[in-house]
């Protein structure tokens, strides 16, 4: 039995609102399908050392953010590797989190998987 799932338009909105009223900064790089679009999440604390996350389908038919190693993609820089990404995928979304903390950045990847 497949799962229903939120769109990944009313995911990102959701993300950013709770982001934004914590005080911290959110915002869509590239829009992708409003639906099914798979979503590349840049995340950083207070400007500094910015990572990648994909949201993947795991086995149990759940969700969860995987760190993309850019050293696996020659060390590219992350700007480079998202518009790369968006070139083969345009449906792809590419959203960007400023923190405060790792550990924010770490609970807003836990809770929405």
């Amino acid at each position: 039995m497949i799962e229903p799932r939120l769109a990944s338009g009313v995911l990102i909105s959701a993300i950013q609102r709770m982001v934004e009223a914590e005080g911290d900064f959110a915002t869509v790089l590239k829009k992708g399908d409003a639906v099914s679009g798979a979503i590349l999440l840049i995340g950083q604390v207070r400007g500094a050392d910015p990572k990648l996350y994909e949201r993947y389908p795991s086995l149990d038919g759940q969700t969860s953010w995987q760190m993309v190693d850019l050293r696996e993609s020659g060390g590219i820089a992350v700007q480079e590797y998202w518009k790369k990404r968006c070139a083969r995928d345009p449906d792809l979304w590419v959203f960007e989190l400023d923190v405060a903390s790792a550990a924010r950045l770490d609970g807003l990847l836990a809770m929405f998987i």
